[in-house]
């Protein structure tokens, strides 16, 4: 995916997710490791956000999907305890873990 395509998509699933008008800021590479084992390692996008209530900045990236040749977007707001890039990472891997238990 290129990325002026990949930077637009992720601006949508900022603003589609969230409201406000999403705006990249800086890109910043994240490496997540969990007991010295990489669990995530990407590049997570930053972008000022004008117009929403509460959040001034949202954090963006995305995965392939297991399986298919289709990509997962993540866009998660600088709130509460997010409050870096490596946050937002964090923050998405636990909900998924969460999401996970709760299937079985």
């Amino acid at each position: 995916m290129a990325e002026a395509s990949l930077i637009r998509d992720l601006q949508t699933a900022v603003e589609s997710q969230h409201g406000g008008n999403a705006t990249l800021a800086q890109s910043v590479p994240v490496k997540e490791t969990h007991n010295g084992t990489t669990v995530w390692e990407g590049v997570v996008h930053v972008f000022d956000l004008a117009g929403h209530p509460k959040a001034t900045r949202a954090y963006a990236w995305s995965s392939p999907i297991e399986g298919s040749t289709k990509r997962r977007f993540f866009a998660v707001l600088h709130m509460g305890g997010i409050k870096s890039p490596a946050d937002a990472v964090r923050a998405a891997i636990a909900a998924e873990h969460r999401t996970g238990e709760g299937k079985r």
